[in-house]
């Protein structure tokens, strides 16, 4: 049912633009079984272009097995397979192929934290190569029923809204993404000479700190596809209050109207209509989970639906995001977690945010 071209489009984009994969590179390529097409040809692509693939399927129930019967101490232990290829690729592309999206909503979520905690190391030597340029990750996700189902949409639909999302219409798609890195480099550039972020919308009044700290343009090179600019904010900046458009969604779960306030950098109050227990769960994971990693714009105004899945969400245009937890780029952020998770708030309705005081985005808009 996948469009004709799909998967080719797919596998030339993520191996020659996204991976960066060059000749004599191990590579790891990883997802689910549903993900198989798309996989091999990757597989494909990676062999044409002189490097080594190494597949690695991971079946969604053994996740569900492990956390049904698991001990503390298994909780504890990480899986050494996927550790130890993290510490040694060049490359991994990495599926989302979700076939129950439920599946780890009636976990405790204490489990979950504890088996994220046993990672902390690994994401720690995984940033370490990564700021010494020895390696690279890609995300993408591959379409199926279970996920277009929480999208609300048939197979169909849901196809068609990632083939656009990921600018697969066009000719030649790789230049597509380079014309959109263009454009949001003049963005970050302009960015990248104000210490001072705000938000102002519907409950929301925050400032962040970005002094230091440069905007990174996320051009399809990391998650594909893309489509947002991001900075890590001053660690102990963050003072005022936020309320989420969207749900928190986590491992499954949705945690919906979500509100913090930060004081300091920290978060000092956090409330949900829906999900209360789990929100005070995940920010007291670790130290790193009450402050924000990430600073965000979405920019990819071909992602017009909510689908509950981060990957394209946050990509939104006319939405902003943070992110509690690890800092996404370790030559820029400083806050370490085991968690990641991002909030998005829809700015297209009164929405404003400033730099420096200078009012730069407006209605879902950019003014520069």
């Amino acid at each position: 049912m996948l469009k004709g071209d799909y998967l080719e489009k797919l596998a030339t984009v993520m191996v020659n633009y996204s991976a960066e994969v060059e000749k004599g590179m191990k590579v790891l390529i990883a997802g689910a079984p549903e993900a198989e097409p798309a996989m091999l040809e990757i597989y494909k692509e990676v062999l044409r272009k002189g490097a080594h693939p190494i597949l690695y399927m991971q079946p969604h129930h053994a996740r569900e097995i492990f956390y049904e019967y698991a001990s503390d101490d298994q909780l504890d232990q990480k899986d050494i397979s996927i550790d130890y290829l993290l510490r040694n690729v060049d490359r991994s592309i990495q599926f989302i192929a979700e076939t129950n999206t439920k599946a780890f909503s009636r976990v405790d979520p204490a489990k979950l934290a504890r088996n994220q905690k046993a990672y902390a190391d690994t994401i720690k030597a995984i940033q370490e190569r990564e700021r010494k340029g020895e390696y690279k990750w890609a995300l993408t996700a591959f379409p199926t029923d279970a996920q277009a189902q929480e999208a609300s949409m048939s197979l169909l639909q849901y196809q068609e809204f990632v083939y656009t999302a990921c600018l697969f219409g066009e000719n030649d798609p790789i230049q597509a993404w380079k014309d959109i890195s263009a454009q949001q480099d003049t963005i970050c550039s302009w960015l990248d000479g104000r210490d001072e972020i705000r938000y102002v919308g519907l409950d929301t009044d925050i400032t962040f700190s970005t002094k230091g700290r440069r905007w990174v343009n996320c051009d399809g090179h990391k998650n594909f596809p893309d489509g947002e600019v991001y900075t890590c904010p001053v660690e102990d900046s963050a003072n005022g209050t936020i309320r989420f458009t969207y749900p928190l969604i986590y491992m499954g779960n949705e945690i919906e109207d979500v509100r913090l306030t930060f004081k300091d950098g920290e978060v000092v109050k956090a409330s949900a209509a829906k999900g209360q227990k789990l929100l005070d769960e995940i920010i007291s994971i670790d130290e790193g989970a009450r402050r924000v990693g990430e600073l965000a714009i979405g920019t990819n105004y071909g992602v017009k639906d909510f689908i509950k899945e981060m990957l394209f969400d946050e990509k939104m245009g006319g939405t902003v995001h943070l992110a509690l937890g690890m800092s996404p780029e370790p030559t820029i952020g400083k806050n370490e977690s085991t968690i990641h998770l991002d909030i998005l708030k829809d700015m297209k309705d009164g929405g404003k945010v400033y730099a420096a005081d200078e009012l730069f985005y407006e209605n879902g808009t950019f003014l520069i």
